[in-house]
């Protein structure tokens, strides 16, 4: 609206006409503008106010939107310059500041792209999908901590405090019942802070017992104390929660030289190895295709449980006699010979007898509410992390399975829900492996038997794809690669105007969060992690959980 006195852009609305989401009209959010034009499926476009300038709109903001029926919740997704007189823009005012500031919300203005994507309902106020657009001319505001709060909730027995929204100071909560409901993912090019962001979820998870978690720590970086930006120690999880989490390890020197006790020394027989677990080891061992498909041959024939052990204890001409008697080839089975016995056998957690069950132990551990942190040490060459990942898991996922149909057949508690941690994601999940790992078995049954997984990875886009529509909760860090980009956004509405938030947030502390866990995409710049008082406020609130050992027995 223009002043007929001054022609200038008169104010378009007292700050008092707009209400926050919950119906108060307490603090309200400063207007910023008003909507022109816009879609459900492109976003809306809003002219800025006067008062409002540019240069302070930044992508990943929220804003509050006032229809005549609704209110919607939105990000900005773009900003941009306008102009309604092609002239001025042909020869702008470069040298007269007073004709740029008398021509400023007329001739020349900033426009927003909002992409709308909540309306909130009901008392009290309720997010629903969005479903509609407002009205033209319904004004724009700046989102206020209250508002954000309706949206995304309060910290409590259920909500932890993730992070704040991109310029802003108020809290960001992720709900963790929803985030252990399905598979999470975190995800980013490296260095943007993958592993401090899982530090967190994995903090929340413990601290609020949603869920207990079995991490496959492969840089030792969660037990007992990690590493943070600009190489300073940080308290591990042991440090956090006591006896709450229990630390495993493949190597106890190693541990031992941290600073750390380890409650479990993991070593894996003979017996517990089966052929999908070599398999996965293909391209880590450079097995050919015909070696794969011998081991199961192998397996088969050769007598007892242990055809690891009986097949890499044999002498070259017993395998040449056992290639001819079987119909295999007696050069591929030296070369996998060779592969097993000088690669795989040798690692010092593999023996050919074990004196106790480490995933018996591991379970015990679980059922008692408590968390596992399996440390790798000096063990954590990719052959080595992906091989015991694979056997623990499927293990594990045996008896989760059949506590789970227990309880579904006497109706009673279901077994406590396990978040099992990998990171190299994409080794076990790509398209070539996926069916034959465990992992991808427990990515596509969410949470029929409550084992969810939450992934780590630097390339999603190597992820297979039908895996990646299981990801329920996607917590992203920057990316520079345009298939990564596309497969992390892939099935998200609104994906297009996410991409230019993603592409712009900074190589440090920022991610956005998509899925289950909330209620609508948000940028966020994650909370503290490091300093004392981020240590009491992870800390506080422990809340009391109990143990179903009885599931187990």
């Amino acid at each position: 609206m223009i002043d007929s006195q001054t022609g200038r852009s008169a104010p378009l609305a007292r700050p008092s006409e707009q209400s926050h989401l919950d119906g108060s009209t307490r603090k309200t959010g400063r207007l910023l503008g008003r909507v022109i034009s816009g879609s459900l499926s492109e976003g809306l476009e809003a002219r800025l106010d006067l008062g409002a300038s540019v240069e302070e709109m930044a992508v990943g903001r929220y804003v509050v939107v006032q229809g005549e029926r609704r209110r919607f919740f939105g990000m900005v997704t773009d900003v941009r310059l306008e102009v309604n007189n092609p002239q001025v823009a042909g020869a702008p005012p470069v040298t007269d500041g007073f004709v740029a500031e008398v021509i400023a919300g007329t001739t020349t203005y900033g426009v927003v792209e909002v992409q709308p994507m909540l309306t909130v309902e009901g008392d009290p106020p309720v997010p629903m999908p969005v479903k509609t657009v407002p009205t033209h001319f319904s004004a724009v505001r700046e989102a206020t901590d209250k508002d954000v709060e309706v949206v995304f909730g309060a910290e409590d027995e259920t909500h932890f405090y993730i992070g704040q929204p991109i310029d802003m100071e108020t809290r960001v909560c992720l709900d963790l019942k929803r985030l252990v409901e399905r598979s999470s993912g975190v995800f980013g090019k490296s260095g943007t802070g993958k592993t401090f962001i899982t530090r967190l979820l994995l903090a929340g998870i413990v601290r609020n017992r949603a869920a207990v978690n079995l991490v496959f720590d492969m840089h030792n970086e969660y037990g007992w104390k990690g590493t943070s930006e600009g190489s300073h120690e940080v308290k591990g999880l042991k440090q956090l929660y006591g006896d709450r989490v229990r630390i495993f390890t493949l190597d106890p020197a190693s541990t031992r030289r941290r600073g750390a006790t380890a409650d479990f020394t993991v070593e894996i027989g003979y017996d517990q190895i089966e052929p999908d677990d070599i398999a996965m080891l293909r391209e880590a061992l450079g097995l050919s295709e015909a070696a794969i498909e011998s081991l199961s041959r192998i397996s088969r024939k050769l007598p007892g449980r242990d055809w690891f052990g009986t097949f890499v204890h044999m002498e070259p001409p017993d395998i040449d006699e056992f290639a001819q008697r079987e119909g295999l080839n007696a050069t591929t089975l030296n070369v996998l010979h060779r592969k097993l016995a000088e690669r795989i056998a040798r690692l010092p957690f593999i023996k050919e007898h074990v004196p106790d069950d480490s995933v018996k132990r591991i379970l015990q551990t679980l059922v008692a509410g408590n968390s596992v942190v399996l440390e790798f040490g000096g063990q954590s060459a990719l052959d080595a992390y992906i091989l015991v990942a694979n056997i623990l898991t499927r293990r594990i996922h045996e008896r989760y399975v059949e506590a789970m149909e227990r309880s579904m057949a006497d109706d009673s508690p279901k077994p406590l829900p396990l978040v099992i941690t990998i990171e190299e994601a994409h080794k076990f999940l790509s398209p070539e492996v996926a069916d034959l790992t465990i992992f991808g078995t427990i990515a596509r049954e969410m949470r029929k038997y409550n084992v969810t997984l939450l992934v780590v990875d630097q390339r999603p886009s190597e992820i297979d794809e039908e895996v990646m529509s299981q990801i329920g909760t996607r917590i992203t860090c920057l990316l520079d690669n345009d298939r990564d980009t596309a497969a992390v956004l892939g099935g998200i509405p609104g994906s297009s105007g996410l991409r230019s938030v993603l592409a712009r947030l900074e190589t440090k502390q920022q991610a956005i969060i998509l899925g289950h866990a909330v209620p609508m995409p948000v940028a966020i710049r994650t909370r503290d992690y490091g300093t004392p008082q981020s240590y009491d406020e992870l800390r506080a609130k422990e809340l009391l959980g109990g143990s179903l050992k009885d599931y187990f027995s």
